[in-house]
């Protein structure tokens, strides 16, 4: 079932684009799965949609909110609910570490915002130490980014990154239709899991993130010419790694011994 239009539109400045469906506010709770004791981190709560959804009993939910004009109404639905706090913020400065050494690991959710939705993912990857796990509604194009697979034109540096940090699942897409105002592109929800046992060889994670920005800097040069600055022919072939390849062929773990015989 899909509510009425809001009272006062969607700002465009703050890339809002309101959840009215309530069956996908439900697919995405039932595969959320809150249970009591956890706690959760919502983004960009805006009518609280899947903050009612969300707020089951004896779990507590930390709500980040950016548009002042939507905290009144977030405290007359939830202000008075045990475990409710809101914080009227942005989240590409609020402290996520913080709030997890007070509170408790952390489970991210949210609609982001399209506009700052590849900054925050950086941010929040670089807490994923404090985070349990993140399930997200994304632009469709990002959202195939993070799940990417080497050979793709969409394999790059969010990809790489989320994938050196978490498990990746793009659990299903939503319809513009499902929003209001609808956007104009399409949406899906992904879900990213921190690895408590890590599948990859240690990396320094900045070193490997410029090593990555670097071989991704120009799509359609090669390594050789990306990494001249980072490393040399000889020594990527010593690695098995063709110098005349272009960035998007080589996988993530080719990318990690990169870093480390950069480091070396």
């Amino acid at each position: 079932m899909k509510r009425q239009p809001p009272q006062r539109r969607p700002r465009k400045r703050f890339g809002q684009n309101f959840l009215r469906d309530d069956a996908v506010v439900n697919r995405i709770a039932a595969a959320i799965a809150p249970r009591a004791g956890e706690h959760l981190v919502e983004i960009g709560p805006g009518e609280g949609a899947l903050t009612r959804a969300l707020l089951v009993d004896d779990c507590t939910l930390d709500a980040i909110e950016l548009d002042r004009d939507l905290v009144p109404g977030l405290l007359a639905s939830f202000g008075l609910r045990a475990g409710f706090r809101l914080h009227s913020q942005d989240a590409l400065r609020f402290d996520f570490a913080a709030l997890a050494q007070e509170r408790g690991m952390l489970r991210v959710v949210g609609n982001l915002p399209y506009n700052i939705s590849t900054p925050l993912l950086f941010l929040l990857l670089d807490n994923a130490t404090h985070i349990h796990d993140m399930h997200f509604m994304l632009q469709k194009e990002v959202v195939d980014r993070l799940a990417a697979s080497p050979g793709s034109k969409l394999w790059g540096r969010l990809g790489i990154m989320a994938q050196y940090r978490c498990r990746v699942e793009h659990l299903f897409d939503v319809a513009p239709q499902s929003f209001y105002p609808p956007p104009k592109v399409n949406s899906a929800i992904v879900r990213l899991a921190p690895w408590t046992q890590s599948p990859w060889p240690d990396c320094d994670v900045d070193r490997l993130r410029a090593t990555v920005q670097a071989a991704f800097s120009a799509r359609r040069k090669t390594l050789r010419n990306n990494l001249k600055a980072l490393i040399d022919s000889t020594r990527l072939e010593a690695l098995g790694i063709d110098p005349a390849a272009r960035a998007e062929t080589l996988e993530l773990l080719q990318f990690i011994e990169i870093a480390n015989a950069i480091h070396e």
